[in-house]
């Protein structure tokens, strides 16, 4: 079992090209079966010990997998029992059933296990669940003393984090041969779990990928608080949110901070300057981040477009993104990073309703910038079509000025010279980090303080 940390991302679609790649070099649709299976059986074993267990089987290939499990667990001297949902209504599943030699029980009869396999539908499903299967599947869950999903809890879309219909939440999911956007995106994530990838032997290739961990360098011998990166922050209307993101910047590794604002204020090593044009043409400065606390009058739009006019990395954030035109950003030869909530996406990109992936991949063509649409599952996208997908954050993250902080971060690592989306996303595994370190109850201010925590544990 492999944690998701830097794994590709494969939607349904993919993940079929994937195993026909596969099935084209020699295998067939029973021998992936098999190795599904087996590699579920081991999971489980290691799981599970010697607790009795029930699988539940749908009638796709999903549910193939499951008897394939069921009969290996059983060889395994286990105590399985196995419930169907309907008959297979694949060759292959019908081949999986046949090879189960215990008895199967009717799926609206079964009664509850201490360890619980769901193996009804997986990445099948495309409609809503039979209410009354919903509600049978629910009970056994609870009852469990362990619930483990296979590839996806049943009732949950495969790629746009959508959930049709009750969903039960399980302790474990296990994604065969590779993620899938559901085990990372909103609603659908917060049912699975602990989610671990099982390696069927199939090669799972995407420009898509789960957040990792990211590499930092240290500071050198030959190093300099320029060489670290400058970072220059434009203040406004609430020069709180700026000096936040400015705390930030420090502690996650810009070796100076230099806030433009008529403010002055702790902490002693943060340099307070007034907003000029003269201020921000400064050539040492690697990223501008403009944005937190920046307002939204015709003060906050001149700021604007004349950072848009300089040559630095840019993060806009906040304010600037309700200021923002796209065509602004256009043609301009150095990086720019969006760090867009939900409501400033919609504003800036419009609706939609295809899944955070898609729409995220797609703003960030079409702006030609990097984007970072927050929240609890938040992307990250490059123009050329990259994305990174964070794993679920802390949800004490919900309060204010985390996003400042969190601007403030992203900015730091910029100016260090990082990919724009290199950059993000060390941005954002360093604030995840931070909070998760943090635990419960936290201010925005603490989060800017434990990010030299995070960034020490590199």
């Amino acid at each position: 079992m492999t944690p998701l940390a830097g794994q590709p991302i494969l939607t349904a679609a993919q993940m079929r090209t994937a195993e026909d790649a596969e099935i084209a070099n020699g295998a067939t649709v029973e021998s992936l079966m098999a190795r599904a299976g087996q590699q579920i059986a081991a999971a489980v074993r290691r799981l599970a010990g010697a607790s009795p267990i029930l699988i539940l089987c749908g009638p796709g290939n999903n549910g193939g997998d499951g008897y394939v499990a069921a009969r290996l667990l059983g060889d395994a001297g286990l105590d399985v029992r196995v419930a169907a949902l309907a008959d297979p209504k694949t060759d292959a599943a019908t081949a999986a059933r046949a090879g189960w030699q215990g008895a199967v029980e009717r799926f609206a009869d079964a009664e509850p296990s201490a360890i619980l396999i769901d193996a009804l539908f997986g990445t099948s499903l495309t409609r809503p669940v039979d209410p009354a299967m919903a509600a049978k599947l629910a009970a056994l869950v609870a009852d469990a003393q362990l619930s483990i999903a296979v590839d996806l809890p049943s009732g949950v879309a495969t790629d746009d984090g959508k959930v049709l219909g009750d969903v039960p939440t399980f302790d474990v999911t296990l994604a065969l041969g590779a993620a899938k956007p559901s085990h990372l995106l909103q609603p659908a994530a917060r049912h699975c779990g602990d989610v671990r990838v099982l390696d069927i032997g199939v090669a799972a290739s995407s420009a898509a990928h789960v957040l990792a961990r990211p590499y930092l360098p240290d500071p050198g011998p030959d190093s300099h608080k320029y060489t670290r990166g400058m970072v220059a922050i434009i203040g406004g209307a609430m020069p709180g949110a700026a000096r936040l993101a400015s705390i930030a910047a420090m502690r996650a590794g810009a070796g100076y901070v230099l806030l433009l604002a008529d403010t002055h204020g702790p902490p002693d090593a943060l340099v307070h300057t007034p907003f000029s044009g003269h201020a921000i043409a400064d050539p040492r400065i690697g990223a501008l981040l403009i944005g937190p606390g920046l307002g939204r009058d015709d003060d906050a739009r001149g700021k604007l477009h004349a950072a848009l006019a300089t040559p630095h990395p840019l993060v806009i954030d906040g304010d600037a993104l309700h200021l923002l035109d796209l065509a602004d950003t256009a043609g301009r030869k150095a990086p720019v990073i969006l760090t867009p909530h939900a409501g400033e996406f919609d504003a800036l990109f419009g609706k939609a309703d295809a899944g955070k992936i898609d729409r995220t991949r797609d703003a960030a063509n079409r702006s030609s910038v990097t984007v970072v649409f927050k929240g609890a599952d938040t992307v990250i996208a490059a123009a050329d079509g990259r994305v990174r997908v964070s794993q679920a954050a802390s949800v004490w993250l919900s309060t204010a000025g985390t996003g400042d902080v969190l601007a403030g971060t992203i900015a730091a690592t910029l100016s260090a010279g990082l990919d724009p989306l290199d950059a993000a996303a060390a941005g954002v595994w360093l604030h995840g980090e931070a909070a998760r370190r943090l635990g419960p109850a936290f201010i925005a201010d603490d989060l800017a303080h434990a990010l030299t925590d995070a960034r020490a544990s590199l």
